[in-house]
């Protein structure tokens, strides 16, 4: 069992091409046992975004405070504010843009092997 305070995580820049004002923690990932998912939080600062890109993995997302949008394989952007819920599929190519003037902040799971 783990309890951490999101606080006490370490909170790492995103380094990936394309990549803009995004940082990454890691509450709870394979390091404690998680035996399916890990559990990152992506905060996201104003202007900012995550990269576009695809992965061969789900990404299932909860937006935890601010708002931003999330933008498909088309381009289209769709709004997300706090308490949305977001599923990105396998092969989904996608991006994450904070728009707003605060902090875009989302739960990410993901398998634990793509933490």
């Amino acid at each position: 069992m783990k309890i951490i305070s999101l606080s006490q995580v370490d909170k790492n820049e995103v380094h990936m091409d394309g990549a803009s004002g995004a940082w990454k923690q890691l509450p709870l990932g394979s390091e404690d046992g998680t035996p399916v998912y890990s559990y990152r939080v992506f905060t996201v600062e104003p202007g900012g975004h995550t990269p576009y890109h695809q992965h061969p993995y789900e990404h299932m997302n909860y937006v935890i405070e601010g708002q931003g949008a999330l933008v498909n394989e088309k381009g289209e952007e769709t709004p997300l504010k706090a308490d949305d819920f977001a599923l990105v599929n396998p092969s989904e190519k996608h991006q994450y843009r904070n728009k707003g003037d605060k902090p875009f902040k989302m739960i990410c799971g993901v398998p634990k092997e793509f933490e």
